[in-house]
């Protein structure tokens, strides 16, 4: 898949266009079977262009609604929203990401220390452990950058119920390999297999499960996966953070010369109003090594890079590449332009957003702002998000409604 895949703009719209017409019933009766690696025919397989916004939700949506009508591409509409429902409850909830970034950086070094450890993680993301399916899902992650959304769930079953691994290395394997690899979606769905998310109840991976819906590609043996298995509430028995309202973004000075800054968090730059921006310097910068402290997969690297190559000549303007380093960097690059703002579409909580954090400093002493545009998408689903998904689920129509389609 990885080989296929282009970062584009324009092969995301053909992709789509080729399965709209699988958006209704087809996709709601097929979509839970993981058919294997170049057959998975009832799921759009749009999610890495989505989490870039190659594609954006509201046109994803758009389409189905055309091509099938509302009522029956429910199940698509859901399914895209929930990665706009995962983003509004941890931009509410920025203490979740935290505590994952710090439980990670405490689960790897105990794992230098932990020979035991060390190998039994090894040989869970090689594909070694001896169990078929799982070592297959593990390897066509890895040569393709691609899971179904079943197998996810029944992998990161089995990692942290039969295995007994830690989620967060777990949770940390999907991101440093996922081409649709999103900070939110994928912590909060680890989280979500670990009776984390709904608290107290975990999603165990079940040996009939498997079997019917790859179409016993796999038959697993019941005794081989463990059956009850408890949630891991106990690691955080304070709970749940209390949830807040979303950050309010600073929002552009047109009077201001400005540097703008293109990120693989929105690459739909033409939805925004740059032309109102007196731009004196524009850069892509490329985050995906931030996803984790250890090496992020190669495919996931290019296919960024590729999406920003692409954002960058759909801007019209003359773009430059920066290269990440020290957060200081960047109120240098600013400096060097005459710009007093950056502008960027908006940068949710994950790692891009802790990088900017602790670039802040160096822009206050430098009296540089950073404003974001924000989309009207996000600022309508977000304060929904505050729950569980059927809160957002029943605001859907609304939603629809609401935004022009």
């Amino acid at each position: 898949m990885t080989q296929q895949m282009t970062a584009t703009r324009a092969e995301a719209q053909a992709r789509l266009e080729r399965f709209a017409p699988n958006m209704g019933r087809a996709y709601a009766q097929g979509r839970n079977f993981d058919r294997g690696a170049g057959a998975h025919r009832d799921v759009s397989m749009l999610s890495p262009y989505i989490r870039r916004r190659l594609l954006t939700e509201q046109e994803v949506i758009a389409t189905a609604i055309k091509s099938q009508g509302a009522e029956a591409s429910a199940k698509f509409i859901d399914e895209v929203i929930w990665r706009s429902y995962f983003k509004g409850w941890l931009e509410q909830r920025p203490e979740v990401w935290d505590s994952y970034t710090a439980g990670l950086r405490q689960d790897l070094a105990k794992m230098q220390g932990d020979a035991g450890l060390r190998h039994a993680v090894h040989a869970a993301e090689t594909g070694q452990t001896g169990l078929h399916y799982f070592d297959s899902w593990a390897l066509e992650l890895i040569e393709t950058g691609y899971l179904h959304n079943h197998a996810r769930m029944w992998f990161a079953s089995i990692w942290i119920f039969t295995l007994k691994l830690p989620w967060r290395v777990g949770a940390d394997f999907f991101l440093r390999h996922l081409l649709d690899g999103d900070p939110a979606s994928n912590t909060l769905s680890w989280r979500w297999v670990a009776g984390l998310h709904t608290r107290g109840k975990p999603y165990v991976a079940q040996a009939d499960n498997i079997a019917r819906f790859t179409n016993e590609r796999f038959v697993p043996r019941a005794q081989e996966l463990t059956q009850n298995a408890a949630g891991l509430e106990a690691l955080e028995p304070d709970g749940l953070p209390a949830c807040k309202a979303p950050r309010s973004p600073l929002a552009p000075q047109r009077h201001l010369p400005t540097a703008l800054l293109l990120t693989e968090e929105d690459c739909r730059i033409e939805d925004f109003p740059i032309e109102d921006l007196i731009c004196t310097t524009a850069a892509t910068l490329a985050a995906s090594p931030l996803r984790s402290p250890r090496e992020v997969a190669r495919p996931v690297v290019q296919f960024e890079a590729g999406a920003l190559a692409d954002v960058a000549q759909r801007s019209g303007l003359a773009v430059s590449s920066m290269v990440l380093g020290a957060p200081s960097d960047l109120a240098q690059w600013v400096l060097q332009s005459g710009a007093e703002q950056i502008v960027t579409p908006y940068v949710p909580v994950g790692p891009l957003r802790d990088w900017l954090v602790r670039a802040k400093p160096e822009l206050d002493a430098a009296g540089i702002s950073l404003a974001e545009w924000r989309r009207d998408w996000d600022a309508m689903i977000w304060p929904y998000a505050t729950a569980g998904f059927f809160k957002v689920k029943k605001q859907i129509p609304k939603f629809l409604r609401e935004i022009s389609l």
